[in-house]
């Protein structure tokens, strides 16, 4: 991360008058920070401070695992156009009015939908920075922009009460109000990402001049550690192109569901912990080694300037729009670390702000009867899966350096795989990153044999086989880093109900 010059600025100023009135218009904002100190807005001009004139965005049949385009692919008031081919930028128009200062590293982006009950929290944890040794961070080394997107209660005011009470944070609050069709998480995210990356882009730190600014998405219903942006920076400076935080819930919200929701939930996340681990064994990445987890979501979200600008920007879906995000890297070979040391808490209510978002998964879980099995995929398959990527990753490497494969050599790997022989060959035949030709295969698996070769199992079963596995394969210095990430997860505590649980099935 590069070091600037330090330059001290006058507190933030809060403009009492915002109207926050839903009416009629499409579109409205209003940033709520003082341009004092600051140079005038009239030199943040409304075309892009970038070099380069285009994003290359996924291709429409990419995005078509994520969304149907009548579901959320309207025009919007985004900066860029979303094509399959590249589109070019004819105008940017800022949602902050006042750029950001030159010492700026990080730019935070905050999307905000009606949360007064938990705004407060998320910014104290965002605005309360440290470093590793608990000294706070330089609040001018890095921003928050908060979109509150079509709010009806309090939230604006109690962000700009926030600005008031510590006017050291570099908050910019915008109000929008989008119609209906164009209000869901996936675009609001979607503008913030881009606002931050031109911001950065402005200050040199899109990767051009080999200085790198980052973005970094959290939700407003989380709360980030005290070490959050420290945390980021050293996962990119040891090389990571982008980086996905450890998401738990927050303790009290946790023990309030229904004790058979908690548990499936926390279980729920044992069982993908585990996976992880086998996954460093049987198929290990140098640039996401163990300890890791399996989490890439908008609650904890890093990307560097330029790899965001590579990966063409955050997809236009409706939702999951962070795992669209997350293909996207992977298409253009960013090296993505799922990083223990970044962590959120975020709630565990059960109300649904977003489609496909955690408390959906929570309500599901309470639908199903209490005696009815939890089925995930088994070990054997997992087991399977893992093994045959790493032979075919070796073959993929082989055919990159030349070698012409033989129908004997991709038949294997499609029946281990449980998919078409001959749609596993012209895959192998495409340019593309090889993660990116494995999330495709692991979405095949769905509609093809694969569920009928391995049939789901109940997940304590499913828990059991992997503990016994993984009890087989640790050695000791793999063994040494997991206790010492064990220690460091809630969920691995010993006053945790998944310690106590699963202690049983071993």
């Amino acid at each position: 991360m590069n070091q600037k010059g330090k330059r001290h600025s006058a507190p933030n100023s809060v403009n009492p008058g915002v109207n926050s009135t839903v009416g009629s218009i499409a579109s409205l904002s209003t940033s709520t920070e003082s341009s004092q100190n600051h140079p005038s807005p009239k030199s943040w001009t409304t075309t892009t401070h970038h070099p380069l004139k285009s994003l290359n965005f996924l291709p429409d049949d990419e995005l078509s695992n994520f969304n149907n385009s009548s579901l959320g692919c309207n025009q919007s008031h985004s900066n860029v156009a979303i094509s399959s081919t590249p589109a070019k930028i004819e105008l940017y128009r800022p949602l902050v009015q006042v750029p950001p200062l030159p010492e700026c590293e990080i730019c935070v982006v905050l999307p905000v939908r009606n949360e007064s009950q938990l705004l407060e929290k998320c910014l104290l944890s965002l605005a309360n920075q440290t470093d590793f040794q608990g000294q706070p961070l330089d609040s001018n080394t890095y921003e928050i922009i908060l979109l509150a997107n079509n709010c009806t209660d309090d939230s604006v005011t109690i962000a700009q009460r926030f600005s008031e009470q510590h006017p050291s944070s570099r908050l910019h609050i915008v109000e929008q109000v989008f119609p209906p069709s164009e209000s869901y998480i996936g675009h609001v995210r979607q503008i913030l990402m881009d606002e931050a990356y031109h911001r950065l882009a402005s200050l040199g730190l899109a990767g051009l001049t080999g200085e790198q600014g980052v973005i970094a998405s959290t939700d407003s219903d989380s709360i980030v550690s005290f070490n959050w942006i420290a945390a980021t920076r050293l996962e990119i400076s040891r090389g990571a192109d982008a980086v996905g935080g450890r998401i738990v819930a927050d303790t009290t919200s946790c023990k309030a569901l229904d004790p058979k929701v908690r548990m499936r939930y926390l279980l729920g996340d044992r069982y993908h912990q585990l996976i992880a681990e086998l996954e460093s064994y049987l198929d290990p990445n140098p640039n996401d080694c163990w300890p890791r987890h399996t989490q890439h979501y908008g609650a904890s979200l890093a990307v560097t300037a330029q790899m965001y600008y590579q990966a063409g920007g955050m997809p236009k879906v409706r939702t999951p729009e962070d795992v669209a995000f997350y293909r996207a890297l992977l298409r253009v070979g960013a090296r993505f670390r799922h990083s223990p040391l970044v962590q959120v808490t975020t709630s565990a209510r059960q109300t649904v702000r977003t489609a496909g978002g955690f408390a959906e998964q929570l309500n599901q879980w309470e639908s199903i009867g209490s005696q009815q099995a939890f089925l995930v995929e088994s070990a054997a398959a997992i087991e399977t899966r893992l093994q045959t990527r790493q032979q075919l990753r070796a073959l993929w490497q082989s055919i990159l350096q030349g070698y012409q494969p033989i129908t004997k050599d991709v038949a294997v790997y499609a029946n281990s795989l449980g998919i078409n022989e001959q749609w596993l060959w012209e895959e192998l035949k495409r340019p593309q990153t090889f993660d990116l030709l494995f999330e495709t295969i692991k979405e095949k698996q769905h509609f093809g044999v694969w569920q009928k070769k391995w049939p789901l199992v109940d997940l304590k079963l499913a828990l059991f086989d992997l503990n016994s596995r993984l009890k087989f394969l640790r050695s000791q210095p793999l063994l040494d880093e997991f206790n010492e990430f064990r220690d460091r997860d809630p969920l691995y505590s010993e006053h945790s109900d998944v310690h106590h649980t699963t202690q049983s099935w071993r």
